[in-house]
Parts: C-alpha cells; structure tokens; sequence
C-alpha cells in the first residue's frame, strides 16, 4: 500500500486506539502508539505523533497528557461517563422485556463506548425479580417500527393473542386484523404498550406490544388525537387494565403520604382530615389491579366515593371472603 494512504490513516488508528485502550487510569506510552501504528503498516516518528495529537485535540478529542513514570497519554472526558454507562448497563440487563442475546448485544454496544479497561466494570450482575427475558426479540424490532408509524401518523394492522393455559396463542376478534392509528408508547411495569385509536371500537384503547403479531404500516392517514394526552391517559390507567373511569376519593391513614405520591405523582393533592390522616381525590381508571393495590393497603385506607366504587369494593371483599367461607365449611 502506498505510503501516502498508509499516512492517512494515522489519525484514524490512533484515535481508536486511544478511545479503546486508555483512560486517566491506563495511558498509553509512545511505545505502545508506535507499536499499533506499525500493526497497521504505518510507522511514524516521536515528533510527528505529538503533532497528531494536537490535531485530534483540534478534532474534538479530550487527549490528555501525563508526564513521568507511567505516563502517557488518554481520553479524559467521553460522551458517556462510566457511571452513566453503569446505570444504562443496568437498566438494559434489569429489563425483562429484552430477550438474554438482546441484553447481551446491547451491553456489548455499551461497553465499546469505554475503554477496554471500563468495559470489566461494565459487566455487571443485576437481579431482577420474576425475570422473563425469553420474549420474541422480534418485539425489540416492532418497538422501532411502531415509533415510525407515530412518526409518519399512519394507520397500523394487527393481529392480537392472548396465551391459554396450555402455553398456546389464541387471537382476539377471530384472528382478524386490527386497524389503529397509533398515538403512543407505553413502559409500564416492565411491558411496552401501544395506545392508539382503535378504528374498529371507534375509541382510543391500548395493547401490549409483545402480543401484537405481524404489525404492518399502511399508507392511510391516522386519526387525528385532538385534545388526547399520552400522559395523561397513562397516569389514570393503573397497570395499564381497563375499567371504569371516575374521581375516586380515598381517605388514608398520613403514614401513606410517600406511598400516594410515589405512585400517583407529586401533583396530587393530599388535603389533611386530622393529625392521623389525609383525603385524595384520584383521576383515574378503576380496575381490578387497582384494587388489588388498594386492598394491600388494609385498614389504613377508606373508599369514601363515588358510590358505585365503594360498593364495587365491598362485592369484590366479599366474594374473596365468602371463598375462604366456604373452604372451611367444607367437611
């Protein structure tokens, strides 16, 4: 190769290099550059490496030098932070919606962003409780269709299963397709879901994504979302079930001030009774996952309206109890 192309591709090699294998812990010496330079069959002289320096500084690149025993030269400042890296690395390897070798790829991506040396703190074990992680990694790819349907406002088919008790899928509607301008996505407990307008019910509704199969973008134009706010839908949806929407108003014992807010948002708005306690009013979507919350709570939350819900409340305690009733009635 001649040794002008030979000369253009210095900067190329040491630039990697440096991103690759060093850091403000692990600078690479003179020796080492002019080693990998003649890897690549192009040698360079000590004068014209500094030189190279200063223009990949001029470039953008945070070389930095350390003089003495030991020293060298690194990347000090990176796009990523480690401890930014770190808490990615995490969120990737917690996620149970991502299959094992989607984890893994995608860590592997990560950890290119640091030097090899920050790559081993990179791999890392995180435990994730009732971890799933053997979905379709076709998912991963419908998640980036569908936001260019969103992108593009059009009109998406579907088709949508539930899985029976002997693992098998059973498809919605008789197997037909589903037509719905997609508005949004969803991560809610550990599952991504798309809410959109359903041209069939005519009403905005949400699906998980990983039990939607074979989802096609089509040229018609969506529905318009008008006044439709994605966060606002998400925020009255508990754990993303259907149910019946209301202004529920709960009396709570002040202990469960954290709780509310935690679960609910900052903005709520937490009225004091007493000393012992406080009333809320939620926007929401009562479902049965809510009550299921709700029950967990104990005595130290009240339904206090509308009335429908309390009494929705009282059947639903009174159908568990009259189960354990009759289990030990039983001879």
């Amino acid at each position: 190769m001649p040794k002008r192309a030979n000369h253009k591709r210095k900067l190329l090699v040491l630039a990697r290099y440096l991103l690759r294998h060093s850091d403000e812990e692990h600078p690479l010496t003179l020796g080492q550059l002019q080693e990998e330079l003649e890897r690549w069959n192009a040698p360079a002289e000590r004068k014209s490496i500094y030189d190279d320096m200063d223009q990949l500084r001029q470039l953008g690149f945070d070389v930095q030098t350390r003089r003495g025993v030991g020293g060298g030269w690194f990347i000090g400042q990176r796009e990523f932070e480690l401890a930014e890296l770190k808490l990615l690395v995490d969120a990737v390897q917690s996620s149970r919606f991502l299959t094992e070798k989607k984890s893994s790829a995608l860590i592997g991506k990560l950890e290119s962003l640091a030097s090899v040396h920050q790559a081993r703190q990179l791999q890392r074990q995180v435990y994730v409780d009732r971890r799933i992680k053997t979905m379709n990694e076709s998912i991963f790819y419908n998640v980036d269709r569908l936001h260019g349907a969103i992108a593009d406002h059009r009109v998406i088919t579907f088709r949508y299963f539930e899985v029976n008790m002997y693992k098998q899928r059973v498809y919605r509607r008789n197997g037909e397709r589903y037509p719905v301008t997609p508005y949004g996505l969803i991560w809610d407990n550990e599952n991504y879901y798309l809410a959109g307008w359903d041209h069939t019910q005519e009403e905005v509704r949400h699906y998980r994504v990983d039990k939607m199969e074979d989802i096609q973008i089509t040229q018609e134009r969506g529905r318009d979302r008008g006044t439709w706010d994605l966060e606002g839908y998400t925020r009255r949806h508990f754990g993303m079930y259907a149910g019946r929407p209301c202004q529920l108003r709960l009396r709570c014992a002040a202990s469960l001030a954290g709780v509310f807010l935690d679960r609910f948002g900052q903005d709520i708005m937490l009225v004091p009774q007493d000393e012992a306690h406080f009333t809320v009013t939620l926007d929401l979507v009562v479902s049965p996952p809510f009550w299921g919350w709700l029950f967990g709570l104990g005595q130290q939350v009240e339904v206090l309206s509308p009335a429908w819900a309390v009494e929705e409340f009282q059947q639903r305690l009174d159908q568990v109890a009259a189960v354990y009733e009759s289990t030990q009635n039983t001879p």
